[in-house]
């Protein structure tokens, strides 16, 4: 049965977002890797070559992978915003995204001017793409619901985000002159709550519903969400560069709170959940939005502590919580919602009349999902461990983390086998993409 409120007509074909789904884990091996490789000393500090090269393994090589996928499947099917040459767009995103990211943690890695050049060129291209497309479509929307308001929202978070990046690579590549310090909080701030956070709630308000079978969101929280973490995150903006530092933390408390309040209600709703049988994604979201509020409270606690302010392992655990707690998690579970329910549709539309469809739980059993699960919170929780005893957790969790990304990357697999086999011996014709 296809879920009330979705335009599966105007869905583009499964290697559009598949592409991106099936590359993101191996991203999170090569994370591992790469705490494997260089030891306790990543954990030292967010500003060391390793660590900037770790975070954008998990930023660029996962999340983004994962959120410009999925947003090319979902605006056509959600909210009725077509994306024209579907294929063609996907392709001119995937691959410079891809080779960008890997350019960009090698010239972290390798002090090289060279990567950081041909990185700003890749990634120039591949957003310059994504966000075009998808600001076309978006802005054509016929209907402006909370979820569209959100996405907006969102993709002018990334906008900033990205923008800023490119300046900062820049830096990097050219010796451009610029304040790298404050640079480089604006594009965190602006990439985890104006991009990260606002495009969750927008996929939230429908997925959440719609899969979970819980409560809608409150409507006036949807009204107001994206709307007030956008001004926030641009007021917050402009104290910082201006110096005004005290009123500039008093609208970044506002934003803690914003994200803690989102989060607190999404707990809510699923602990109303109308469906009594237990589901293996809701652990996911369930440590992912803990993740969000427990990286809110930490925040806030070192503003009144005045030695935690600027501590290391403080910066280094709200990076943990926000990106490997909060993001990691609820993209790792929405894969697990998306990647077999779209199989599944696709092979229902080939199959009609012809054959049986499998369900879903038919093409990923929940019991691979629950071990995997297991695998992903190991990883989280040894690296948080690692933020703060780096020389006993740092190799469990690179281990952990790497297991965890390549589990991922063998469930997802397993479906694109599994939707190709069933198709081709049905003698339906499917674009999949290599390797699957």
């Amino acid at each position: 049965m296809i879920p009330a409120g979705l335009s599966l007509e105007q869905a583009p074909p499964f290697s559009v977002p598949l592409r991106f789904f099936l590359t993101a884990p191996w991203f999170l091996v090569l994370a591992g890797l790469l705490i494997l490789w260089q030891g306790p000393g990543i954990f030292a500090s967010r500003w060391s070559p390793a660590t900037l090269a770790l975070t954008h393994l998990f930023t660029l090589g996962f999340m983004a992978q994962v959120m410009l996928g999925a947003l090319l499947q979902m605006l056509p099917v959600m909210v009725g915003a077509v994306i024209p040459r579907p294929r063609l767009i996907a392709a001119l995103i995937h691959l410079p995204l891809t080779l960008g990211a890997l350019a960009l943690c090698a010239g972290f890695l390798f002090g090289a001017p060279g990567s950081f050049r041909w990185a700003t060129w890749l990634l120039g291209l591949g957003f310059g793409v994504a966000l075009t497309a998808i600001h076309l479509a978006l802005w054509r929307a016929p209907v402006a619901s909370g979820t569209v308001i959100a996405l907006r929202c969102a993709l002018v978070g990334l906008l900033v985000t990205v923008g800023l990046g490119l300046w900062l690579s820049g830096f990097f590549g050219w010796g451009w002159r610029l304040p790298v310090a404050l640079a480089a909080d604006w594009h965190a701030g602006w990439g985890l709550l104006g991009w990260t956070v606002l495009l969750v709630a927008g996929v939230a308000y429908q997925v959440v519903p719609m899969f979970q079978i819980t409560p809608p969101y409150p409507p006036r929280f949807v009204g107001a969400f994206a709307f007030s973490m956008s001004a926030l995150l641009a007021v917050w903006s402009l104290l910082a560069g201006g110096g005004w530092n005290a009123a500039a933390r008093i609208a970044a408390s506002g934003l803690a709170l914003g994200m803690a309040s989102f989060a607190a209600i999404t707990l809510y709703l699923l602990g109303q959940r109308r469906r009594k049988i237990g589901d293996a994604t809701l652990n996911y979201w369930r440590v992912s939005m803990v993740g969000a509020m427990a990286a809110a409270g930490l925040w806030l606690l070192a503003r009144f502590v005045s030695a935690w302010a600027q501590a290391p392992q403080v910066e280094l655990l709200l990076g943990i919580l926000m990106v490997a707690g909060f993001a990691v998690g609820v993209i790792n579970g929405m894969l697990y919602k998306i990647v077999p329910f779209l199989a599944w549709f696709h092979l229902q539309a080939q199959l009609f009349g012809r054959a049986k469809t499998p369900n879903m739980k038919q093409l990923l059993p929940d019991a691979a999902i629950r071990r995997q699960w297991w695998a992903y919170l190991a990883a989280l929780l040894s690296l948080i461990a690692a933020a703060l005893d780096p020389v006993l957790f740092s190799v469990p969790a690179a281990i952990a983390l790497a297991a965890s990304g390549a589990w991922l990357g063998f469930n997802l697999t397993r479906v694109g086998l599994a939707y190709r086999r069933i198709s081709r011996a049905a003698g339906g014709a499917v674009a999949v993409p290599a390797g699957v």
